[in-house]
């Protein structure tokens, strides 16, 4: 089955569309500036030169009308008409504690994700709009939402539940969800099958390193721990974002800059993080471990305790599971930047891991990194949530 997988921004839309069965990639495409002067239509189809497409879209209906007639084009299209499109599935950020898999969408799963978006404001609302338009432009091809947190509510009420007064969760629901779910499921799954084992009879550690990220305990296939909280916010240090601090840090700087809770909000999403600790050197990790080589100590000092932190959330998930049988490394951070996969690496070896430097330095393969003999195995494992978006799509239907 052809499943078109879509991800929607308030004025984004990315999509590809995956042969689910083989997990093939047929084409994939970004339409940026939805309602902005200057819409663009970026589309690849495999094997192919991408087409660039500008023409105004005033909103997601005419986005994914552009997207439809790019898919069944002619000349650049992949498939001749809609009927080859089996389904489209979603990504939706935040299903609180509705949702623990992926769903049919209806009018009422519909209204569940609009009364989650106090829990994610920026997303599950563009999500919705997306949704809508692909409603609107294939009404009878099935829809289906696949939850950025589905994954992590296996997560037991003493790993979920602040120290906060109880009547907070039950009147709003703080506690901690967590995020990338969808990649923490794909790649423990598919480090288990690099040892050809069942993740049942398994500990694992994903580490998923971007500019969002967090890390995972998965014990016998299920979650136990996230490092993502009510918000993206909390956890690991990111790319711009603080992670976890003193949260009387806030009203400290609020009172001594005189910043609204917003204006401080903003702070610590947009403007922390690697890129704020590294004196606004930069949040990519590529520019930040050239300026660490040339001497910026901003930068050496961001990259140090980014690793530091990372490496703390795996010793910790490590007690909280009894023990650990896989750590992997993923995303574009996790597969990429040998620095930052050195680092934490540093801190494991004293836990029994031996690690393999020339091959903690191959960059984006499934690859087992640790030596024979290593007590536990040290992977880099490439996220693909699209296809598991489309696989959990083909599952439920």
């Amino acid at each position: 089955m052809n499943i078109l997988v879509i991800n929607c921004g308030s004025s984004s839309l990315k999509y590809q569309l995956i042969n689910s069965e083989t997990g093939d990639v047929l084409a994939k495409g970004l339409c940026e500036r939805i309602g902005i002067d200057g819409s663009c239509l970026t589309h690849t189809p495999a094997g192919k030169d991408k087409v660039v497409i500008k023409e105004e879209m005033p909103d997601h209906n005419k986005a994914v009308k552009m997207v439809i007639d790019a898919l069944t084009d002619e000349n650049h299209g992949v498939v001749k008409s809609l009927s080859e499109i089996g389904a489209v599935g979603h990504r939706v950020v935040h299903g609180g504690e509705k949702f623990n898999k992926a769903v049919l969408i209806d009018e009422g799963v519909l209204k569940d994700i609009e009364e989650l978006s106090s829990l994610a404001p920026l997303h599950n609302p563009a999500n919705i709009i997306g949704i809508n338009a692909c409603k609107e432009n294939m009404p009878t091809t099935p829809q289906v939402a696949v939850f950025d947190t589905a994954f992590h509510q296996t997560m037991p009420k003493k790993a979920y539940l602040y120290g906060l007064p109880y009547e907070y969760y039950e009147k709003y629901k703080v506690r901690r969800y967590g995020f990338h779910g969808t990649s923490h499921d794909f790649v423990s799954k598919h480090a288990a099958e690099m040892i050809g084992k069942d993740r049942k009879d398994l500990k694992i550690i994903v580490c998923h390193l971007g500019n969002g990220a967090s890390v995972s305990a998965v014990k016998n296939g299920e979650c136990v721990d996230t490092s993502m909280g009510l918000t993206p916010l909390e956890g690991l240090m990111m790319g711009t974002r603080s992670g976890d601090m003193d949260p009387a840090i806030m009203e400290y700087i609020c009172k001594q800059e005189n910043l609204t809770a917003s204006e401080m909000n903003t702070v610590l999403n947009k403007k922390s993080g690697v890129y704020g600790l590294s004196n606004y050197t930069s949040s990519d990790f590529r520019d930040l471990g050239e300026a660490a080589e040339a001497g910026n100590t901003y930068a050496k000092d961001a990259l140090d305790t980014y690793s530091y932190r990372v490496a703390k959330y795996i010793g910790a998930y490590m007690m909280a599971m009894g023990g650990v049988d896989i750590i992997a490394f993923t995303a574009g951070i996790g597969e990429n930047n040998y620095q930052v996969r050195r680092g934490v690496c540093d801190y494991l070896e004293g836990m029994g891991i031996a690690i393999d430097d020339e091959k903690l330095k191959i960059r984006g393969e499934d690859l087992i990194v640790s030596k024979e003999g290593s007590k536990i195995q040290v992977m880099i494992v490439p996220t693909n949530e699209e296809l598991a978006i489309a696989q959990q799509t083909l599952a439920l239907l």
